[in-house]
């Protein structure tokens, strides 16, 4: 069994998650280039040609290490894969499907991957298929989230350890060297960080967005419904209208308006500003190096 500095190859242990359409080739080399592992988010991509156009832009600004989340549901996920492949990527994560339908080309392609799992059991199933390790997101995390009742990082890390043994990786509630040192002491070999990048100078996300979670506060952030997942989002003035309001669907609400236009606009009134619990921590917007050097430090 390859331990998670092989199978990263990056100097720290540090993943950037995944954060869709934000990932930007220049923060997933910067990640890189201050001795992380950026990752693009290639997981709802539907042009190839648009991944391939990513996927070179950030070889052509970094040497280092780098990766990118699959989504094993995505129908492009095997060109994706061969692409990446191509580019000389060696480590990839997948989410959001079964992990039997996917390892056995990845392997074939000279490659590894972590899935990310959301539970004990699908960690068990994840090793079971293949999956060189496991990413196991506790509920605090922002993002995407099942409807199923969930389990901490501080819980769910430790047990997912216990009963598997290929490498875990933490991710959800983690922003500085605190949680990084205490996801080691837990049993991980390494964290993966989205809503700390995602408040970074380099990410490209809309400066009220970021703003939105340094003014984030304890209990700010909710899980919300969208389509037949959760996700989890600062709660900011105009979703917590809709929550409150017995009349309002909140699910049909939250669909009924063009959330990502909303982000790219600033117009933190209908945007779903995802952003994890730890939001309650993140005090300031610091460049990428700043963060990961804090961090293992």
């Amino acid at each position: 069994m390859s331990e998670l500095p092989d199978i990263l190859g990056s100097t720290w242990p540090v993943i950037q998650g995944p954060i869709g359409s934000m990932n930007s080739p220049e923060m997933v080399a910067a990640v890189s280039e201050a001795g992380g592992f950026g990752m693009l988010a290639l997981g709802f991509i539907r042009d190839i040609d648009e991944a391939r156009s990513l996927v070179n832009t950030v070889r052509g600004l970094t040497d280092k290490p780098f990766g990118a989340n699959v989504v094993i549901m995505n129908p492009l996920h095997r060109e994706i894969l061969e692409v990446l492949a191509g580019a000389g990527v060696t480590t990839v994560t997948t989410s959001v499907g079964q992990p039997g339908d996917i390892y056995p080309l990845i392997h074939e392609l000279g490659m590894r991957g972590l899935h990310v799992v959301l539970s004990l059991a699908h960690a068990v199933k994840a090793e079971t298929s293949g999956a060189d390790g496991v990413v196991v997101a506790g509920c605090e995390a922002g993002g995407l989230r099942s409807r199923k009742p969930e389990t901490s990082t501080m819980i769910l890390v430790p047990l997912v350890c216990d009963h598997v043994s290929i490498p875990v990786v933490a991710a959800g509630g983690i922003a500085d060297s605190r949680g990084y040192r205490a996801a080691l002491a837990l049993g991980a070999q390494g964290v993966q960080v989205g809503t700390r990048f995602l408040v970074s100078k380099e990410s490209i996300v809309h400066e009220a967005w970021k703003q939105t979670v340094v003014d984030c506060g304890d209990g700010g952030t909710d899980l919300l419904p969208v389509g037949n997942m959760m996700t989890r989002a600062v709660v900011t003035p105009g979703i917590r209208k809709l929550m409150e309001d017995p009349s309002v669907n909140l699910e049909e609400e939250l669909l009924a308006v063009d959330r990502t236009k909303a982000w790219e606009t600033g117009d933190l009134e209908n945007a779903l500003a995802g952003a994890g619990q730890v939001s309650a921590l993140i005090r300031d917007v610091k460049s990428v190096r700043e963060i990961i050097e804090e961090m293992v430090s």
